[in-house]
């Protein structure tokens, strides 16, 4: 097996978050500015919650993440959940900060290794109170592109 790119695991990210009932879900490729300066792997939305991804290919892009404010100061980051997605072993459970989740790429098949909540829990037990006001930032952003190209019409029922 050849190892995944960072965009790969991006995209498996994406297609995860979907399978796992996220109706919203954005990848890498859209980038937005935001105070933080964080820019989400993948990130998904549905109603009530937000599950962040960020996907590591090495250790030492894992171990750099740390560094960064937002992770620092974890009131700044999106996500309800927080998970690393990475290939097996880049990163082990016990390397993990408090609250996040791992999930191994196996391919493009995604294996939940720790942390992974339930529906009900998905809702009840979020692990991080997730900075909303970058998540409405990143979300107006994807919309304000919408208006901007003439696609936002496409949100209104057709009479």
């Amino acid at each position: 097996m050849t190892d995944l790119t960072h965009s790969q695991l991006c995209l498996i990210a994406e297609k995860f978050l979907k399978q796992n009932g996220f109706g919203v879900v954005f990848h890498d490729r859209y980038q937005a500015r935001l105070e933080t300066g964080e820019q989400p792997d993948a990130i998904g939305f549905r109603n009530n919650v937000s599950l962040l991804i960020e996907c590591k290919t090495s250790r030492s892009d894992f171990l750099a993440d740390k560094k960064k404010k937002f992770r620092v100061n974890q009131n700044l980051g999106m996500g309800d959940w927080r998970f690393y997605l990475c290939p097996p072993d880049v990163i082990r459970v016990e390397d993990l900060p408090a609250g996040w989740g791992l999930l191994y790429a196996h391919g493009n098949r995604v294996r939940k290794i720790h942390g992974f909540p339930t529906n009900i829990r998905l809702i009840t037990e979020k692990p991080f109170k997730s900075n909303k006001q970058a998540e409405c930032d990143f979300l107006y952003g994807a919309l304000r592109r919408m208006v901007i190209r003439g696609h936002f019409d496409d949100i209104y029922i057709k009479l």
